[in-house]
This record gives C-alpha cells, sequence and structure tokens, in this order.
C-alpha cells in the first residue's frame, strides 16, 4: 500500500488561495438568510393564520422544502428556474433571458427556498412560545394587530428562536459549499479545483475545513452574545 503523505507547503497555498473565496461564501450564505427570513416569516405567518387558499400551498412548500435534500434545490433551481424565465420572458418580452442571470443569483435563490422553509418552522415555534396574553394586553392598550405582532410578539418570537437561526445559518454555510456543483468557486469550489490540479485534494480540503470552522465559531459567537442579550431584555434589565 503506497504511504500518503501531507504536504504543509501546498496546504498553506491552498489555505491562501481559498480565504481569497470567503467573501464569496459569505455573501451567499447572508443573502439567503435574509432571503429566507422574509420567506419564512411570510409562510409562517399563513400557516399560523390558516389562510384559506394560501395555507395548503405554504404546507406543500415547507413539507416538500424539507422533505427533500439541499443538492436537489440547487439542481432544480438551476436547471428549472432558467427554463421556466425564458418562456415568461418571451412571452412579456422583458429583454433579460437566462443567459443574462448570474450563476450566484441561482444559487441563492435555491440556499434561500431551502432557508424559507427552515425559517419558517423556526420563527412558526417562537410565534407560538410566546403566551397569548401578551397579544390581548397589547391590544388592551390599543395597539392593532399589525403594532401588536411588530412591536410585541415579533421581538420575543425571534429572541425565542435565536438558537434555530444559528442552526440554520450554519446550515445554509454549509450548504453553500455545494455550489461547486454549478462550476461556482466558493470556498469547496476553489479547495476542489486546487485538489484537482495536483491530484492532492487533502490538503486543500483540510484549509477549507479550517476556514468553514472559523466561520461556524464566529456566528455561534454572534448568537450567544444575542441570546444574552435578548435573555436579559426578557427578565427586565438592561441589554
Amino acid at each position: 500500500m503506497a504511504s500518503i503523505t501531507f504536504d504543509f507547503s501546498f496546504f498553506w497555498e491552498a489555505l491562501n488561495q481559498i480565504v481569497g473565496a470567503l467573501p464569496l461564501t459569505l455573501y451567499i450564505t447572508i443573502s439567503s438568510i435574509v432571503i429566507g427570513l422574509i420567506v419564512g416569516l411570510t409562510v409562517a405567518l399563513i400557516r399560523l393564520k390558516k389562510t384559506v387558499i394560501l395555507h395548503p400551498l405554504a404546507e406543500f412548500y415547507v413539507s416538500f422544502t424539507r422533505g427533500t435534500p439541499v443538492v436537489l434545490h440547487l439542481y432544480i433551481v438551476y436547471l428549472g428556474l432558467p427554463m421556466v424565465w425564458d418562456v415568461i420572458a418571451t412571452q412579456y418580452h422583458w429583454g433579460i433571458y437566462s443567459k443574462d442571470i448570474p450563476l450566484t443569483a441561482l444559487v441563492i435563490a435555491a440556499l434561500s427556498l431551502t432557508a424559507g422553509a427552515y425559517m419558517s418552522e423556526i420563527i412558526r415555534s417562537g410565534f407560538m412560545a410566546v403566551p397569548e396574553g401578551q397579544l390581548e394586553a397589547a391590544y388592551s392598550v390599543g395597539m392593532t394587530t399589525f403594532q401588536a405582532v411588530y412591536r410585541v410578539v415579533f421581538p420575543q418570537a425571534l429572541g425565542a428562536s435565536i438558537p434555530g437561526i444559528c442552526n440554520l445559518i450554519v446550515g445554509i454555510l454549509h450548504g453553500s459549499s455545494l455550489a461547486y456543483l454549478v462550476t461556482l468557486l466558493e470556498i469547496n469550489g476553489v479547495a476542489m479545483m486546487l485538489g484537482s490540479q495536483k491530484w492532492s485534494f487533502l490538503e486543500p480540503l483540510m484549509a477549507a475545513a479550517l476556514i468553514y470552522w472559523g466561520v461556524v465559531l464566529f456566528i455561534e459567537r454572534i448568537a450567544a452574545v444575542l441570546e444574552k442579550r435578548w435573555k436579559s431584555y426578557s427578565d427586565g434589565g438592561v441589554a
């Protein structure tokens, strides 16, 4: 059996090159989470209010998305969205076709749909954790339903959802590593490219793993600070 050696010089070389892909990975992750938060909040409210027509669609979206792998979401959007877009663009003479859509936008769209489904469950659980008396108290001081949800219920639900949102951010960060399958050179994509150039994948993959780990540690630290501030706020103290 041939012996395997770890080339430290190649490891450091790969680490320096892979760090350059970190901004793209963070851009994909943050954009997907922000869009996913908007989608998830909308879907969560539809499911909580049980809107007649939209509720079954929301239930299907969450069930299908959570029941299928992220890599399938990526391929479905990558292969299917351009086809649908071109049909609509031709019909309405938009002048912008799938070839004009950046690859990054397709990846973000796929991960946003994934994030939206999971975010919906996280936010819905957060809303359900808020005592009903909070809403009644808001009504008693003259707030409208929108004001009560926005100013009273949502902040508490969001605070209770911090651990779940943190886990989702980490999951989407990891999911962004699949973007290399559609030739987008984020962290994992650069690592795989470097490995294929020298037919030695261990060093660049270890370098990529360290970068991912560092980002996750930072996310966990931020989440811990936010949880501490929210707990102080919910206990009536000063954050």
